[in-house]
Protein backbone atom coordinates (compact mmCIF):
# COMPACT_ATOMS: atom_id res chain seq x y z
CA UNK A 1 0.00 0.00 0.00
CA UNK A 2 2.45 2.58 1.21
CA UNK A 3 5.84 3.30 2.63
CA UNK A 4 6.70 5.79 5.67
CA UNK A 5 10.52 6.49 6.12
CA UNK A 6 12.27 7.45 8.98
CA UNK A 7 16.29 7.75 10.26
CA UNK A 8 17.19 5.51 7.06
CA UNK A 9 14.22 2.99 7.90
CA UNK A 10 11.45 2.20 5.82
CA UNK A 11 8.23 1.01 7.26
CA UNK A 12 5.21 -0.81 5.15
CA UNK A 13 1.71 0.54 5.59
CA UNK A 14 -1.32 -1.60 5.12
CA UNK A 15 -4.81 -1.54 6.32
CA UNK A 16 -6.56 -4.12 8.91
CA UNK A 17 -10.09 -4.34 8.11
CA UNK A 18 -11.27 -6.98 10.91
CA UNK A 19 -9.51 -4.15 13.38
CA UNK A 20 -9.65 -0.68 11.85
CA UNK A 21 -6.31 0.06 11.96
CA UNK A 22 -3.33 0.68 9.83
CA UNK A 23 -0.40 -1.37 10.29
CA UNK A 24 3.12 -1.89 9.62
CA UNK A 25 6.12 -3.19 10.04
CA UNK A 26 10.13 -1.78 9.33
CA UNK A 27 11.69 -3.38 6.14
CA UNK A 28 14.43 -4.79 5.38
CA UNK A 29 15.64 -6.19 8.53
CA UNK A 30 16.59 -9.51 9.14
CA UNK A 31 17.34 -10.39 12.46
CA UNK A 32 14.80 -8.05 14.55
CA UNK A 33 11.33 -7.45 13.89
CA UNK A 34 9.72 -4.17 14.47
CA UNK A 35 5.72 -3.33 14.03
CA UNK A 36 3.62 -0.37 14.52
CA UNK A 37 0.24 0.40 14.16
CA UNK A 38 -2.58 3.27 14.33
CA UNK A 39 -5.66 4.35 13.89
CA UNK A 40 -4.91 7.53 11.20
CA UNK A 41 -2.39 8.01 9.84
CA UNK A 42 -0.43 10.52 12.19
CA UNK A 43 -1.30 7.98 14.66
CA UNK A 44 0.70 5.13 12.57
CA UNK A 45 3.35 7.52 11.67
CA UNK A 46 4.02 8.47 15.41
CA UNK A 47 3.70 5.37 16.50
CA UNK A 48 6.47 4.21 13.57
CA UNK A 49 9.04 6.84 14.60
CA UNK A 50 8.32 5.79 18.33
CA UNK A 51 9.50 1.91 17.25
CA UNK A 52 12.38 3.36 15.81
CA UNK A 53 13.13 5.36 18.27
CA UNK A 54 12.71 2.64 21.21
CA UNK A 55 14.93 0.17 18.94
CA UNK A 56 18.19 2.26 19.12
CA UNK A 57 17.64 3.35 22.86
CA UNK A 58 17.02 -0.64 23.24
CA UNK A 59 20.38 -1.04 21.39
CA UNK A 60 21.53 1.75 23.27
CA UNK A 61 21.15 0.10 26.54
CA UNK A 62 21.77 -3.26 26.27
CA UNK A 63 25.43 -2.17 24.26
CA UNK A 64 24.18 -3.63 20.59
CA UNK A 65 24.57 -1.79 17.47
CA UNK A 66 21.13 -1.24 15.53
CA UNK A 67 20.66 -3.77 12.46
CA UNK A 68 20.74 -1.75 9.51
CA UNK A 69 18.53 -2.01 7.24
CA UNK A 70 20.03 -3.39 2.91
CA UNK A 71 23.25 -4.07 4.49
CA UNK A 72 24.53 -3.65 0.73
CA UNK A 73 25.09 -8.00 0.46
CA UNK A 74 22.79 -9.75 -1.90
CA UNK A 75 22.81 -13.41 -2.99
CA UNK A 76 21.95 -13.68 -6.29
CA UNK A 77 20.33 -17.07 -8.02
CA UNK A 78 20.35 -17.30 -12.08
CA UNK A 79 20.85 -19.76 -14.22
CA UNK A 80 24.75 -20.97 -14.94
CA UNK A 81 24.17 -19.73 -18.86
CA UNK A 82 22.65 -15.81 -17.84
CA UNK A 83 25.93 -15.78 -15.39
CA UNK A 84 28.27 -17.12 -18.20
CA UNK A 85 26.83 -14.20 -20.80
CA UNK A 86 27.07 -11.89 -17.88
CA UNK A 87 30.29 -12.56 -17.22
CA UNK A 88 31.60 -12.27 -20.44
CA UNK A 89 30.18 -9.10 -21.18
CA UNK A 90 31.33 -7.52 -18.15
CA UNK A 91 34.61 -8.70 -18.81
CA UNK A 92 34.47 -7.65 -22.21
CA UNK A 93 33.96 -3.90 -20.59
CA UNK A 94 36.91 -4.17 -18.26
CA UNK A 95 34.85 -4.44 -14.97
CA UNK A 96 33.81 -6.86 -12.54
CA UNK A 97 30.73 -9.24 -12.51
CA UNK A 98 29.84 -7.06 -9.38
CA UNK A 99 30.53 -4.14 -11.14
CA UNK A 100 28.50 -5.31 -14.05
CA UNK A 101 25.30 -5.93 -12.09
CA UNK A 102 25.23 -2.75 -10.03
CA UNK A 103 25.11 -0.94 -13.49
CA UNK A 104 22.19 -3.12 -14.40
CA UNK A 105 20.08 -2.51 -11.74
CA UNK A 106 20.96 1.00 -11.29
CA UNK A 107 20.10 1.44 -15.04
CA UNK A 108 17.11 -0.84 -14.22
CA UNK A 109 15.73 1.96 -11.99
Amino acid sequence: MGRLKYKGYTGSVEYDEDSNTFVGKVLGLKHNLILFEGDNVEALKQDFEEAIDSYFQYCSDNSLEPEKPHNGNVVLRMTSELHQKAAEKAASLGISLNEFIKRAIAAAL
